[in-house]
């Protein structure tokens, strides 16, 4: 059901930077719920409790990804200086991401069992399918026109 996090390649130079890609990132959970929910044609009170549900979800899910990038990134800092065990460890906590990303959507899709009806529950994973799809359309069309 989990869309992989989005990631940016560009590392903020300015305290600017990083406000702007916060916001960007809290614009995008927003519109990603809201599309879901469109998509799958909530009524309000489904919406309503949905997309608070969504957007926790896809929120525990980029805090786990943030964590493994960071050790990632602590462990390649080091180069060849990283020790056998820093490398270890931080290869085991990007195999254990999926994993741990895997239970907590068990987790949220037992929730959503509480809101969506199952023909919406089937759907949710075409809707999420469908949202990369079109994010992925609209990064191309932005990379034409540059």
């Amino acid at each position: 059901m989990i869309v992989s996090s989005l990631t940016v390649t560009a590392h903020p130079q300015h305290k600017n930077d990083m406000k702007d890609r916060t916001e960007w990132f809290k614009e995008m959970g927003k519109y990603k719920a809201e599309f879901m929910a469109s998509e799958l044609k909530l009524t309000d009170e489904q919406r309503k409790n949905f997309i608070q549900l969504y957007q926790e979800m896809e929120n525990s899910s980029s805090k786990m990804a943030r964590e493994t990038r960071q050790l990632e990134k602590q462990v390649r800092q080091k180069g060849d200086a990283a020790t056998d065990t820093e490398l270890e460890k931080a290869a085991e906590a990007r195999a254990e991401l999926k994993a741990r990303q895997g239970e907590l959507e068990k987790e949220y899709f037992a929730k959503f069992k509480k809101i969506l009806t199952p023909k919406q529950l089937f759907k949710l994973g075409d809707a999420e399918k469908a949202f990369a799809r079109k994010l992925m359309e609209s990064n191309r069309k932005h990379r034409e026109r540059k």
